[in-house]
């Protein structure tokens, strides 16, 4: 049975007839032997192979694998090139459909056709998958399955133990390298590829060097995934579930056309592994590792890192459920109202009676900008408007709460001081109108406006809703006095309305409006037009 990314750590070949396999350490190994006698395998009444000359493959913790002599295939091989698999010990592993009679069993059938050292004695020859021979038989003696075997030692015992006190990814990166340096694994480079949920950044990449032992980090973005960089190389590769990579850089160069291979070989490197590092969502990270011994990896230690990939992953995992569910929440509800959610505000009621200026934004004009420039283009420009309007809130350090519909509602919290909130929210407002205006070469050429209402006062801001279903929000007087004014403003023609003392708090020139009455709003309201730097 082939199984791609198995760990085996012992590598022999016998030239004797075996009864029994008999494995004689805790190591992982292959074992390959021939086989006494004729051989046959057979599906059913059909005959698929017979052969003298069949040796087994003893794997740990899989089933013997017979393989034949090509010449010894009686049943019929059509080559499948999309299918292909890679062993780290054995190499890459070509695939045929079988044709037995009126059946074709697809990717019935496996062979190395550039085995790697360990897998020399099984190069051209042919295994067939499980299920594809109903039986076979033997003149010889039985073949009896390796015992199952365990891993032990120091790097076991600290990925078990230790490993998990680490409080980042690139701390434990660097453990990580630095282990299988003492424990003696010949690895000059750990790279670890792990993929994120962020609307800007694909992933995290972790690169550890033995001789800096430094860990340097690095954020792909979407684009740099489409860069020709990236989809040539082994990361691309693996991610894409077509298996590992395991390159001798001087014995194989040509198996695998990634021009990293190149560089590689020029700084000293002599092995290299590639290898997924599944999590329980099903995502393929990635993790490679490099070797500059002559040698390069000797089969017993790297088996000892596939075999606790998965432990390894899953270590990787802990921090990447952390990291996703910060940019989730950062990015749906806000830095500091995703951190509340993030610290246990997550009950209905949990909250703070707080002091803050409030600040409405609504896109003017939306129905009519989607009509004129279609759909597709409209989002466009909405999500302009939006990205303007956030960026320019949390650089003056506020924070935007949610989008509504075309409208932006967003916080500044006084915990700097009324004046300073104040000045904070209608310094914001004034770029806010200032920018938008400024039409965006990539699109149409739309110069978009707004009308936007500033009010501040005492609200209450946490979370509201069904037991099911939470909102973490604002609720209170200033919020709806806010959404009014940016109302109002569109009636009188002015883009910035906010309430008196939110205009003389910030200090910024603005006009007087009196006391105007506000739609669901008890008793009038003092309210000022804010000038911009074009009024």
């Amino acid at each position: 049975m082939h199984v791609h990314w198995t760990a085996r750590h012992v590598f022999h070949i016998s030239f004797f007839m075996t009864v029994h396999a008999q494995q004689t350490s805790n190591d992982y190994g292959i074992l390959v032997e021939p086989l006494a006698g004729e051989v046959t395998a057979w599906r059913g009444d059909q005959l698929l192979a017979r052969s003298s000359k069949a040796r087994v493959m003893y794997e740990t913790r899989l089933a013997p694998a017979i393989y034949f002599p090509r010449d010894d295939v009686l049943a019929d091989l059509e080559p499948a090139p999309e299918r292909r698999t890679f062993c780290p010990f054995k190499g890459t592993a070509s695939y045929s459909h079988v044709r037995v009679g009126n059946e074709t069993l697809e990717n019935g059938a496996w062979s190395y056709l550039n085995a790697l050292p360990e897998g020399k004695a099984v190069d051209g020859l042919v295994a067939f998958m499980p299920g594809v021979a109903s039986r076979v038989d033997f003149q010889g003696a039985p073949i009896d399955p390796l015992p199952v075997g365990n891993i032990t030692g120091p790097t076991v015992d600290w990925l078990l133990r230790e490993a998990w006190a680490a409080k980042t990814p690139e701390e434990l990166t660097a453990a990580l390298g630095r282990k299988l340096v003492e424990d003696g694994i010949a690895v000059c480079r750990i790279s670890i590829l792990i993929w994120s949920l962020h609307p800007m950044i694909a992933g995290r990449h972790y690169v550890w060097t033995r001789d800096d032992d430094i860990v340097q980090s690095f954020a792909p973005s979407y684009e740099t995934l489409e860069s020709p960089a990236f989809r040539l190389s082994p990361l691309q590769h693996v991610a894409d579930g077509l298996g590992g990579i395991r390159q001798k850089i001087d014995s194989n160069p040509d198996e695998f056309n990634f021009p990293i291979m190149e560089d590689l070989r020029q700084q000293g490197v002599t092995d290299y592994v590639a290898m997924p590092l599944p999590f329980s969502d099903g995502r393929i990270n990635v993790m490679t590792l490099a070797s500059d011994h002559p040698a390069g990896f000797t089969t017993a230690n790297l088996g000892l890192v596939f075999e606790c990939s998965a432990l390894i992953s899953r270590l990787f995992e802990v921090f990447a459920l952390t990291s996703n569910a910060t940019s989730l929440l950062e990015t749906y509800l806000g830095k500091r109202t995703g951190a509340r959610v993030l610290g246990g505000d997550i009950r209905r009621g949990d909250g703070d009676v707080i002091d803050a200026a409030i600040l409405f934004c609504d896109l003017r004009h939306s129905t009519r900008l989607e009509t004129e420039l279609g759909r597709q283009a409209y989002v466009g420009e909405l999500n302009r408007f939006f990205e303007v309007t956030t960026d320019i809130v949390n650089a003056h350090e506020g924070e935007v709460l949610k989008f509504i519909g075309d409208a932006v509602l967003a916080i500044f919290p006084a915990g700097v001081g009324l004046e300073e909130a104040c000045r904070q929210a209608v310094a914001s407002a004034e770029e806010i109108v200032r920018r938008l205006k400024v039409p965006d070469p990539d699109t149409q050429g739309i110069s978009m406006h707004c009308a936007i209402g500033i009010a501040f006062g005492e609200v209450t801001y946490g979370n509201v809703g069904s037991r099911e279903r939470l909102d973490f929000t604002v609720i209170g007087h200033a919020a709806n006095i806010a959404a009014r004014l940016g109302d109002y403003g569109k009636v009188i023609g002015q883009e910035i309305v906010a309430t008196a003392e939110v205009a003389l708090e910030a200090g910024l020139p603005s006009i007087p409006l009196g006391s105007v009455d506000l739609h669901n709003v008890a008793g009038p309201v003092a309210a000022h037009a804010v000038t911009t730097r074009d009024d």
